[in-house]
Formats: C-alpha cells, sequence, structure tokens
C-alpha cells in the first residue's frame, strides 16, 4: 500500500499539472485578442509580481545572488524558447494538440541523456520512444486538412525543454528551485517584452485581459511550488507517471473552456504518446531496481 507521503506527492503531480493547464487556457483566452509575445509578457509581469514576494516569505531573498549562475541562466535561456515556441502554437492551435506534442519532450530527454552523460538505453526503449514520436506525429498530422504549420513550435517546444531539463542537472543543489524559478521568469518575462516591442502591434489590455493575466500568472507559481512539492514528499518513480496528467487536462480544458475536440487520429497519438512514456518509466525503474545494490552488501 502506498504511503501517505507518496500519495501527497501524487496528488501534488496532479494539481501541477492542472495548474499548468488552467494558467495556458488563461493565456489562450487572451490571445483571442492580443498577439502571443505580448501575452507573454504580461504573464511574466503577473508572475514575477507572485513570485517576488513569496520568495521573501520562505526566506529565499538572502540566496538571489543564485539567480546569476551560469547554470541557471542557461536553462532559463532554454526555458525561453520552449516557452516563445509553445504561446506561438498555443495561440493556433487546440490546447489537447499542442501539449500532446510536448508530452514528448522526457522521452527526448532520454535520447539527450544517453548522447551527452552515456546512458544506455537499449533497443527496446529506443522503439518505445520511436512510437511516442510517432504518437506526436499523428496529432499534428501533416499533409492532412486539420494539419496546422504551427505544430512545428510544438516540436521545438519539446526539444527544447528536454535540453533545459539536461542543463538543470547541473544547477547547484544548494540554490533553491524556487531561485531558480524567479531567474526563468525575469529572463522569459524580458525576451518576450522586446519580442513583442520589434515585431507585434501592442494591443491595450482591458480589465478582464488583466484579470485573466494575473490568474494565470497566480496558476504558473502554484504549478511550480506543486512539482517541488511533488518531488520532495515521493520518489521520481512515483510521481514521473503522473506527469502525463498533462494531457488528460489538456483534452478536457480543449472541450470545457474552448468547445474544441480532437478527432480520431489525434486521440490515439495522444493514447500512444501516454503508453510510450508510462513504459519508459516502467523500464526505468526496473534498470533502476537492477543496478541497486542488495539490502545489507557493502559498496
Amino acid at each position: 500500500m502506498a504511503s501517505k507521503s507518496s500519495l501527497r506527492g501524487i496528488v501534488s503531480m496532479i494539481t501541477a499539472t492542472a495548474s499548468f493547464v488552467a494558467c495556458d487556457s488563461c493565456m489562450k483566452l487572451v490571445m483571442a485578442d492580443a498577439q502571443p509575445m505580448q501575452v507573454l509578457f504580461m504573464r511574466g509581469v503577473a508572475a514575477c509580481l507572485w513570485c517576488l514576494p513569496l520568495l521573501f516569505l520562505l526566506g529565499y531573498g538572502t540566496q538571489l545572488r543564485g539567480a546569476v549562475n551560469m547554470w541557471v541562466l542557461l536553462r532559463a535561456l532554454l526555458e525561453t524558447v520552449a516557452v516563445g515556441s509553445y504561446v506561438i502554437a498555443l495561440a493556433r492551435m487546440p490546447i489537447a494538440d499542442i501539449l500532446a506534442i510536448f508530452q514528448t519532450s522526457p522521452l527526448l530527454l532520454i535520447i539527450g541523456a544517453s548522447i551527452f552523460w552515456g546512458e544506455r538505453i537499449g533497443v527496446v526503449r529506443y522503439l518505445l520512444i520511436g512510437l511516442g514520436i510517432a504518437g506526436a506525429i499523428m496529432v499534428a498530422q501533416p499533409g492532412t486538412p486539420a494539419a496546422t504549420p504551427y505544430a512545428i513550435f510544438g516540436f521545438v517546444t519539446a526539444l527544447a525543454s528536454a535540453a533545459r531539463d539536461l542543463v538543470a542537472r547541473n544547477i547547484p543543489r544548494e540554490i533553491p528551485v524556487l531561485v531558480a524559478t524567479f531567474t526563468t521568469l525575469i529572463v522569459v518575462m524580458i525576451a518576450a517584452g522586446l519580442a513583442t516591442a520589434v515585431f507585434e502591434t501592442w494591443v491595450v489590455p482591458s480589465p478582464r485581459h488583466l484579470q485573466l493575466m494575473a490568474v494565470s500568472g497566480f496558476f504558473l507559481i502554484f504549478g511550480h511550488m506543486f512539482v517541488f512539492l511533488a518531488f520532495r514528499l515521493a520518489t521520481a518513480g512515483t510521481v514521473a507517471p503522473f506527469y502525463y496528467a498533462f494531457t488528460v487536462w489538456g483534452v478536457l480544458a480543449g472541450v470545457i473552456v474552448f468547445g474544441s475536440y480532437p478527432n480520431f487520429l489525434a486521440t490515439a497519438g495522444m493514447a500512444l504518446i501516454v503508453a510510450s512514456g508510462l513504459v519508459n518509466i516502467v523500464f526505468e525503474r526496473r534498470h533502476t531496481s537492477k543496478a541497486a545494490p542488495a539490502a545489507g552488501s557493502i559498496v
């Protein structure tokens, strides 16, 4: 039977994924009237206004120097590429579709770990990764009437996110997660501000837009906190499968908020991505358990 701590970790991960989808849904609603980079900039302002007081309330104010660590900044730059690509796709694709393509990021991370860290994958896991990518292509549906060229931004999001997570392993452990998150918020906000000033026509936000951005920023910070809490309460192997709740929340948001339903091919692709990811996690658990020393042994 799962421990209370593990169950809390699972609930935290499910809550985090729901929070991120709520954040994205608020952004997409504002994008009906405003340009993607403008919306991303406004969300960044709102998120920073939520995050900065929280940093001091949690006692991290004295550790803000960690915000300019080389690896923290590199992670923030990669996140900027990922989130910039994501919002461009989000403005023009169903939220469930873009989230499904994004779900290939953990699979790409496995390939990156093999290339850069020499981790052994094996033929079966490569096949599973191939199936996950095939599922993403089924969602994008190139060459069909349902296809959109903006799906390519979804794949850029997945690649940049995988690179971001590879870099994150080099961040010193003494730097709090919320400090690294604050750096990311600032870098993304500045980049989005420059992009909207150069490439977009600014739309004066209405009170409704500002309210949605405030809610979006809150859910963004809320999501980051619950991801951190999930990995603090339970092992990565316990909570990782529930990362794929993104797909479920994405479909629900598409149906309830935007009235969009994925077609059969997209639904099958989503199922293939989730199945591939979950089976990969099972293989990772088996590999870890075999590599771990037996209880009582001396290493």
